[in-house]
């Protein structure tokens, strides 16, 4: 406040003393007015001077102006003048605005802080934030927009002050976040730019931010808004996502798990005319494919990179960008930036890898992208940033890729060139580009090609083998050969470019070759104008140019000897370093040796993959061949003065240690497969118990069943033999019926044989009677007329005969009469007793077709119960049966189980065997140890050991984990 009265008071010319008096007097107003109105129209006469008068504005009116916030909330109008004022006093964006046009040239530099100064006294309450906070939660445009805009303001100033009291306000974060769910574009757009100035270089509010649904909310805005077709707001959204996204390692792993990489993949869908593209639209793709880079950066922790490799590769992000790059139109710049992204979604990821070597370019005839972009890298016509680009595309494609690597290196090999030359292979490239008149061309293929040997001496050797035809006439020599001779006849060459840039190349390039392979090393050696040529250079005083040179050629003789196996007798260890102690001198090269560590290019390759060069000449190192420095500057330092014998007993030594590193590197993988294979019979044994527990409920379950329908069974049984003795009872009455059915049968026939004799008997009576009847009426005829005596003596003869003949007829009538009243009353009798018989016959038959369908029915219900009895007997049966295999299967895991209990014993015998051993070897290699330092042999700590073993066992962790 003194500075900022110093300032007005100072001379001044213009209209400001009557402006500060104006301004004044409103305060005044502002202070004293009872009325709302006049206090209304004096903030708004304030806020009209606020552009003009800043200054004065914001020394006199700043406290009446939050004053006014405080007490007249329930008034949107005064409010957002007063918001609007306290913005115009606080902004720099207006001054900047205004500079152009104001005839004041020198203004004081003071007035250009005036912004930072009036943020740090509304802050300095930190009750002026949280009211402002308040504020902006209102609905009223009139309100909330200027609130935004007021703390975006704040924001820009004192960033870091006033993010740290929004974040121990209450709610804070989170009100702001409601910004985003606006309808009124104006101020969601706004609001995403007061979320970019909040989450800037804060995690905890990033953290905040992310979990209140800002993906979600700023995805959706992206997708409203067009995509890449959209407009500034796009681009304001994709900075709030980096923001958000970049460095912070919680969000990330928030934003895969959200599932919004699949998101992503609409961002890259162009169309098939690419012409015309639109300055937004390159600024929209440049930062989205920027977006997907901060997702698989190297410097993110690997196992969050992997996984987002992994998920844009699931979900076609990947395949996406691959078709930009082969697309044809697209600008220079995003076509650049595509290649980086996609080298860094593939590097490291196998699977990535694979689908990169598969895709071609849409030519005729179809050329893998590999090819095409190496293409580009070894044109001398291709911008230099696609032609780095191009090289970390390939470099990223071959980082832990040994099967990459070996398609590479197999181009060279003569078996596989293509003896017609209709097609170009990568291996062709890279030779060409590294024989080229171009040094950028060199030195990239010498890269590109280190990175095809990079930790793998199968392929070290196996380019051995490759031959190049120099002229027609002369015999072909080796790649090897024909990189040293380019080597030493490097200043002879007219090339296009830094000579050093190639020398620098071709070094790196055989001293990755040569590093651990004591092969490569012996054809090295094999030729004898290579050592000469390294010592020449490494003892003459050369330019500061020249230096790097010459600590590259230290670096490449002390590989020569530190992976030296003496094959050749000329060239034997001791020999080599005796000639570096005649021709240079130990301290010398050590001096030299020590140049590429100190050069500035050297600090700047160590620090990212990534190659970024200002310019071609800059493009020096890369970053892989830093790393091979680091780790081979001190052990070719310390092997250089070391005698002879103190070679051979470190050559004992690591014998020794190269041994025990065997024994417990064997027993480490004996170990490690132990205890997987404990592992997983662990796990097969939990199966097979849980499916035993399975097994036996089901038993359980199928034995309680077969208990119910036995109880089932049993009472049935009980029913049907009630139902049986029924019936046998009704039976036996139906036998006994039966039985009076035959009698009354026989009865019958036997009446009908007595109705048949009595109809003959009348039949017979009838017959008698009517002789009778004429008998008589012939002695009527003869007792009317005259006769003589005899005749009537022999007539009254005849006659007394016929009477005693009729007598006799008479007494059989009569006998046969009663006999026929005998007969009919026995006939009676049996009616009455066969009346009697026909209804116990009739309830004989309705009994027995009851006991019929009774019959029937338990007869068909004891088939279906033998039927049930029988299924669930054999259900029991097959039960028994799979609960005897899954007890014999349990048996048997209890007999592996005590066999690889024994064997967990025998294991953990020899692991006790195995320390003994390890301590009898500590004890010995001490023993040497001391006889080393005795011998005055500088000597490793076994905290360096200790730290190589770890070192190693990171790497085997980290192998694992990529497979």
């Amino acid at each position: 406040m003194n500075f900022l009265r110093g300032v007005m008071g100072g001379p001044s010319a213009g209209p400001q003393p009557s402006g500060a008096e104006t301004i004044q007097k409103l305060c005044d107003r502002v202070a004293s007015s009872t009325l709302l109105d006049d206090r209304r129209d004096a903030v708004r006469a304030l806020k009209s001077l606020s552009k003009k008068y800043r200054l004065e504005v914001g020394i006199q009116a700043m406290e009446h102006l939050i004053h006014v916030l405080q007490t007249d909330r329930s008034d949107s109008e005064i409010i957002g003048y007063a918001l609007d004022t306290l913005y115009n006093v606080i902004s720099n964006d207006l001054e900047e605005e205004e500079q152009d046009d104001s005839e004041e040239e020198n203004l004081p530099k003071q007035v250009d802080n005036l912004g930072s100064q009036f943020t740090e006294i509304f802050i300095k309450q930190q009750e002026n934030v949280t009211l402002l906070l308040t504020l902006v939660e209102e609905f009223d445009f009139h309100v909330r927009w200027p609130g935004v805009k007021l703390l975006t303001s704040l924001l820009k100033q004192q960033g870091p002050q006033v993010q740290q009291i929004i974040l121990v306000s209450p709610m804070g974060v989170s009100r702001l976040m409601d910004l985003l769910a606006d309808s009124r574009e104006v101020i969601r757009n706004d609001g995403v730019l007061l979320l970019q100035q909040l989450t800037k270089s804060n995690a905890a509010i990033q953290k905040i931010v992310a979990f209140e649904n800002a993906f979600e909310r700023l995805l959706d805005i992206i997708t409203e808004e067009g995509n890449s077709d959209g407009g500034i707001v796009v681009e304001d959204c994709l900075l709030l996502l980096q923001n958000l996204l970049k460095n912070n390692n919680s969000n990330q792993n928030f934003f895969k798990e959200g599932s919004y990489i699949q998101r992503m993949k609409p961002w890259f869908e162009v169309g098939d005319d690419n012409c015309g593209w639109s300055a937004q639209k390159v600024t929209n793709l440049h930062l989205m494919l920027q977006l997907v880079r901060v997702l698989v950066s190297p410097t993110n922790p690997p196992g969050a990179t992997s996984s987002c490799q992994k998920a844009m590769f699931h979900c076609g992000l990947l395949q996406q960008l691959c078709t930009i790059l082969m697309a044809t139109g697209v600008p220079a710049d995003i076509l650049t930036e595509t290649i980086n992204t996609v080298s860094e979604v593939i590097r490291g990821c196998q699977m990535n890898q694979d689908y990169f070597a598969s895709v071609n370019a849409p030519s005729n005839p179809p050329r893998p992208a590999i090819v095409v972009l190496l293409m580009s890298m070894v044109n001398e016509r291709q911008p230099f940033v696609l032609r780095c680009a191009v090289l970390y595309c390939f470099q990223c494609f071959l980082y832990k890729n040994q099967k990459g690597q070996g398609e590479i290196v197999s181009t060279l090999l003569p078996s596989t060139i293509d003896a017609t030359g209709s097609s170009v292979s990568a291996g062709q490239l890279l030779c060409g580009g590294l024989f080229s008149t171009d040094s950028l061309s060199n030195w990239c293929a010498a890269v590109a090609l280190a990175h095809a040997l990079q930790e793998n001496a199968t392929l070290k050797e196996q380019l051995l083998r490759v031959q190049l035809a120099t002229s027609i006439g002369n015999p072909p020599v080796s790649l090897l050969q024909q990189c040293t001779n380019i080597l030493s006849q490097g200043d002879k060459i007219d090339r296009r470019g830094s000579k050093v840039q190639t020398r620098v190349g071709l070094l790196m390039l055989l001293c990755t070759w040569l590093s651990n392979c004591s092969i490569a090393v012996t054809h090295f050696l094999h030729n004898p104008a290579n050592v000469p040529f390294l010592t020449g250079q490494i003892a003459e005083n050369l330019g500061e140019e020249e230096q790097l040179v010459q600590g590259l050629c230290a670096l490449l003789l002390g590989i020569s000897i530190y992976y030296n196996d003496n094959s050749l007798e000329n060239y034997r260890k001791e020999k080599l370093k005796q000639l570096i102690e005649k021709r240079i001198g130990r301290e010398n090269f050590i001096e030299k040796l020590g140049f590429i560590s100190k050069h500035e290019l050297y600090s700047r390759a160590a620090q990212k993959p990534q190659p970024s060069f200002s310019s071609p000449d800059h493009m020096m190192f890369d970053h892989e061949f830093t790393k091979l420095v680091k780790e081979l500057e001190g052990v070719i330092s310390k092997a250089i003065y070391k005698s002879s014998e103190e070679d051979k007993k470190e050559e004992e030594v690591k014998k020794t240690l190269e041994q025990h590193d065997n024994i417990v590197t064997h027993y480490k993988k004996v170990i490690r497969e132990q205890d997987q294979e404990l592992e997983e019979l662990k796990q097969r044994i939990n199966t097979l118990t849980s499916q035993n527990e399975q097994l036996q409920a089901t038993v359980t379950q199928q034995v309680s069943q077969i208990q119910q329908h036995k109880d089932q069974y049993n009472l049935l049984k009980v029913q049907l033999g009630k139902d049986t003795q029924h019936h046998n009872s009704h039976s036996d009455t139906f036998q006994m019926n039966g039985i009076q059915v035959e009698e009354v049968s026989k009865l019958k026939e036997e009446l009908e044989e007595w109705k048949n004799k009595h109809e003959l008997l009348q039949v017979q009576l009838r017959e008698k009677d009517s002789m009778i009847e004429k008998l008589k009426s012939s002695q009527l005829e003869m007792g009317t007329t005259e006769q003589s005596s005899q005749t009537s003596k022999s007539g009254g003869l005849e006659h007394n005969s016929e009477l005693q003949e009729l007598e006799m007829l008479r007494s059989q009538i009569q006998l046969q009469s009663a006999e026929i009243s005998k007969l009919q009353m026995e006939n009676q009798k049996l009616q009455v007793m066969n009346t009697a018989a026909d209804p116990v016959s009739g309830g004989s038959g309705a009994t027995a077709v009851n006991s019929s369908e009774l019959e029937g029915r338990l007869q068909q219900e004891i088939r279906e119960l033998k039927s049930e009895v029988k299924a669930l007997s054999e259900e029991k049966e097959s039960l028994k049966q799979h609960l005897d295999s899954s007890s014999s299967t349990v048996a048997i895991l209890q007999d592996e189980k005590s066999k690889l209990q024994q064997e967990v014993a025998e294991s953990k015998k020899e692991q006790d065997d195995l320390l003994v051993l390890l301590a009898d070897q500590d004890q010995k290699l001490s023993a040497l140890k001391i006889k080393l330092k005795d011998l005055g042999v500088p000597v490793e700590d076994e905290d360096d050991i200790e730290s190589g073993d770890q070192a190693d066992e990171d790497e085997d962790g980290d192998e694992e984990e990529q497979d």
